[in-house]
C-alpha cells in the first residue's frame, strides 16, 4: 500500500497538469473499485476547475469549483499516469487504453489523466468541501506528521502511559496521520528505538526525539520519489529510489548499516506486519 511519501510524490507530479485546469470530460469505465462510485461521478466532475490538490494522510483530495472535493485514494495496485501534457512538463503522447483504465481525465490543458488499477483496491468520492474533512475516511486522523501540529508535546502526550509496542502506536492513524510499515521501521532504526518497546515506557526526550526523525525519513523518501516495491509508480511513470537507501527495511539477515555495531538485522511480525530492526542498537 502506497504510504505517505508516495502518495505526496503522486500529487507533485499531478500538479502542473491538474491544479488551476478544467476537466474537460471525465470517462468512467466501471462502476466501482473498492466500493461503488458516488452517483453522477462523470457528470458531475466533467467541466470542473481543479482549484486545489493537496494531500490528507494517504489521500489526494481535489478541490472543485463546484464546491466539492473529489476523495482519491490508489490502494494496493493504483497507478495515476499523465500523458500529453502540453506545458513540457511530461514526454509520454498518449498511450492505447489498457484493460485497467478505470477513471480517465482529459484536461482542458491537453494533459490525459489516467487511474489504472489491476486490483481494484483504490477508491474515489465526492464530499462537499466545506465539510470534507468530516468525511469517514478522514475525520479520526491525527494530525501530519509534516505539519505544525506534529510536534514533540503531541506525540509525548499521545504516547504517555500506552502499554501497546511503540511500532504499533506509530502506526495508529489517530496519533499521527499517514505514516505506514516501511517509514515506521527506518524511523525507528534511525531514533536507535526497538519496535518493541513499549511505547508508554519510553522516555519523553526519546519520545520527542522521534519527530525530527519521522519528518527527515519521510522528506528523503519524498526527494527520491518514494519506494518502488511492487507496483508503485510516481505520476510520470518513473519508479521511486528510497528502496535503495533502507537501512532495516525488507533486508532481514544483512549487517547492521550503523558503524562497528555489528548485529544483523532482524524481522519479528508484529500485529501481522513485518518489523525490521537491529537488535544490537535500537533498545
Amino acid at each position: 500500500m502506497p504510504e505517505l511519501p508516495e502518495v505526496e510524490t503522486v500529487r507533485r507530479g499531478l500538479l502542473p497538469a491538474m491544479e488551476g485546469a478544467v476537466i474537460t470530460r471525465t470517462e468512467v469505465n466501471r462502476p466501482d473499485l473498492r466500493w461503488p462510485f458516488p452517483d453522477r461521478m462523470a457528470e458531475r466532475l466533467s467541466g470542473q476547475r481543479v482549484l486545489n490538490l493537496r494531500r490528507r494522510s494517504k489521500y489526494i483530495l481535489a478541490d472543485l469549483s463546484s464546491d466539492e472535493t473529489l476523495l482519491i485514494h490508489l490502494g494496493m495496485s493504483g497507478r495515476i499516469l499523465i500523458s500529453g501534457d502540453p506545458l513540457g512538463q511530461f514526454v509520454h503522447d498518449h498511450p492505447a487504453p489498457e484493460k485497467h483504465d478505470h477513471v480517465v481525465f482529459h484536461m482542458e490543458n491537453g494533459a490525459r489523466i489516467t487511474f489504472n488499477d489491476p486490483r481494484r483496491f483504490g477508491a474515489r468520492d465526492l464530499i462537499a468541501t466545506p465539510i470534507a474533512d468530516r468525511h469517514p475516511l478522514l475525520q479520526k486522523l491525527g494530525p501530519e506528521p509534516l505539519g505544525n501540529a506534529f510536534h514533540e508535546a503531541h506525540l509525548v502526550a499521545a504516547l504517555k502511559g500506552r502499554n501497546t509496542p511503540v511500532k504499533a502506536a506509530l502506526l495508529d492513524q489517530r496519533i499521527v496521520a499517514g505514516l505506514g510499515n516501511i517509514y515506521v521501521c527506518e524511523a525507528l532504526y534511525r531514533a536507535r528505538i526497538s519496535p518493541k518497546r513499549r511505547a508508554g515506557a519510553i522516555s519523553a526526550a526519546r519520545v520527542a526525539g522521534l519527530v525530527p526523525v519521522i519528518r527527515e525519513v519521510l522528506n528523503d523518501a519524498i526527494a527520491a520519489g518514494g519506494s518502488s516495491l511492487r507496483d508503485y509508480r510516481q505520476a510520470d511513470g518513473e519508479l521511486g529510489y528510497f528502496q535503495h537507501s533502507f537501512d532495516v527495511y525488507d533486508r532481514e539477515g544483512q549487517p547492521c548499516r550503523t558503524k562497528d555495531c555489528g548485529g544483523q538485522v532482524r524481522r519479528i511480525v508484529q500485529s501481522g506486519r513485518s518489523s525490521f530492526y537491529c537488535a544490537q542498537c535500537q533498545r
